[in-house]
């Protein structure tokens, strides 16, 4: 149950409005939030039908993270159809707002060729966005393009020092690439 925002009564969480006052209910923000516990159980019985609902409220006005969740219970077939395609285009709504996880999340579908062609330069090119913020996973897998040579010309010295901005913020496979022997 919910409570209006200006009358206090009681409402159940489906509410819009409240009948006795006619406040609008939520913002964004609280339909994410609600999404989420439902995708977790967080107080809630866990269910991503009711999931995907409050976050399709929250993505039509704009939200990034909901948006991006969206992306996720598509990509890994939470309560929907898995749908790459349906994953990507949420994920560009996200990304194109600075959304640095979906950003990484696109360059894995590019990366990995999941629902669009493959490619290795769309997948840096997501990666360096997410990168840019501080994305410890984006960088690591920055690195391993430059080490493989996957989209970019190969060059150790590079990926090293995607690694060790990888391995500065914790990542535990950026840290043994650094410790592996240098080629």
């Amino acid at each position: 149950m919910i409570y209006c925002r200006e009358c206090g009564k009681e409402l159940p969480d489906t509410a819009n409005f409240c009948s006795d006052c006619g406040a609008q209910q939520g913002d964004s923000e609280d339909w994410y939030r609600l999404g989420k516990k439902y995708r977790n159980g967080e107080g809630v019985p866990q269910d991503y039908e009711k999931a995907r609902q409050w976050y399709e409220k929250a993505a039509a006005l704009g939200h990034a993270d909901a948006q991006y969740s969206l992306g996720e219970l598509y990509y890994w077939g939470e309560g929907v159809r898995n749908s790459y395609k349906k994953a990507r285009q949420w994920y560009e709504k996200a990304a194109i707002q600075g959304h640095s996880d979906a950003q990484y999340s696109l360059g894995v579908l590019y990366f990995c060729g999941d629902g669009v062609r493959k490619s290795y330069t769309k997948a840096r090119q997501w990666y360096e966005k997410a990168a840019a913020q501080g994305h410890a996973d984006a960088q690591y897998r920055i690195g391993e393009l430059y080490d493989d040579g996957e989209g970019v010309q190969q060059d150790y010295d590079i990926a090293r020092q995607w690694y060790e901005k990888a391995a500065a913020q914790g990542h535990e496979d950026a840290r043994e690439k650094l410790h592996q022997p240098r080629r």
